[in-house]
């Protein structure tokens, strides 16, 4: 039975999906089976990253029980996608969700789901359909306090938030440091993805950031993030080891949740 990962941001413009879609795609690399959902109901974008323009079945005609859950995957790569529908305008109930997609368990390793920007019912659709939950934000302090409010939703869903991906990374002095992120959230940073050119030419291309760019430092980090949600080993070479610098921050974390889980 595999497990579900619900992405969740309330704010726009951290790259929730961008997410999504490089997290996917390193977990299939791991030989997994994935599958990435567009729980983004309102406003998907998710299909348009993958270069998914106008699918013919879609999540929407899943909700609206117009098609079963498994008309509306597609293939992309070493992993499958089920969009939502851009220009569908019919009624749907988002929280038949866990629902419609609870028999897709069998089939996939990890299940990752995009959720909607926003503190809405969609948000909340994808909270519940999820086994455990991963917060994207970035370093600054209008997303951190938007971050506080998926947080809380999250806790009081009673739905386990394993970490925070910390993305769009500039390493600046300006940007909210990781300790105090950590200290504000109560939730382990497991990856920093930096800013990288190479990611906006990755959703120019319509393909993840991982196979655009897949030595970047963006998609080493994805690799290890993949690894340790999915009980693998990721040890790439680092000048860090081989000088015996002390680890960073997520490299810890990312090794307290593994033998907290795996082990």
């Amino acid at each position: 039975m595999g497990k579900t990962i619900g992405v969740v941001s309330l704010k726009g413009g951290v790259g929730k999906t961008s997410v999504v879609a490089a997290l996917g795609s390193a977990i299939s690399e791991f030989g997994k089976k994935v599958l990435l959902i567009d729980g983004n109901l309102s406003s998907p974008s998710l299909g348009l990253h993958l270069g998914i323009v106008e699918p013919k079945t879609t999540l929407h005609h899943v909700l609206n029980r117009k098609a079963e859950a498994r008309d509306a995957i597609y293939e992309h790569g070493n992993f499958h996608v089920m969009p939502a529908s851009i220009f569908e305008k019919t009624e749907i109930n988002p929280f038949l969700l866990k629902d419609k997609i609870k028999g897709l368990k069998r089939s996939y390793d990890v299940i990752l789901i995009d959720s909607s920007p926003s503190l809405d019912e969609e948000t909340l659709a994808v909270i519940l359909a999820s086994d455990q939950i991963l917060t994207v934000t970035t370093p600054d302090h209008a997303t951190l306090s938007a971050t506080i409010k998926a947080v809380k939703l999250a806790r009081q869903r009673g739905t386990p938030i394993s970490g925070i991906v910390l993305n769009k990374v500039h390493d600046k002095d300006f940007e909210v440091s990781l300790s105090d992120i950590e200290e504000v959230l109560d939730i382990p940073v497991l990856a920093v993805i930096p800013y990288d050119i190479n990611a906006l030419r990755a959703l120019s291309s319509m393909e993840p950031s991982t196979v655009h760019s897949p030595r970047s430092k963006g998609s080493v980090e994805y690799k290890k993030l993949a690894a340790v949600l999915i009980g693998e080993k990721y040890n790439p070479f680092s000048f860090r080891d081989f000088f015996r610098i002390s680890p960073k921050i997520e490299e810890v974390n990312r090794e307290i949740f593994y033998s907290g889980v795996f082990k």
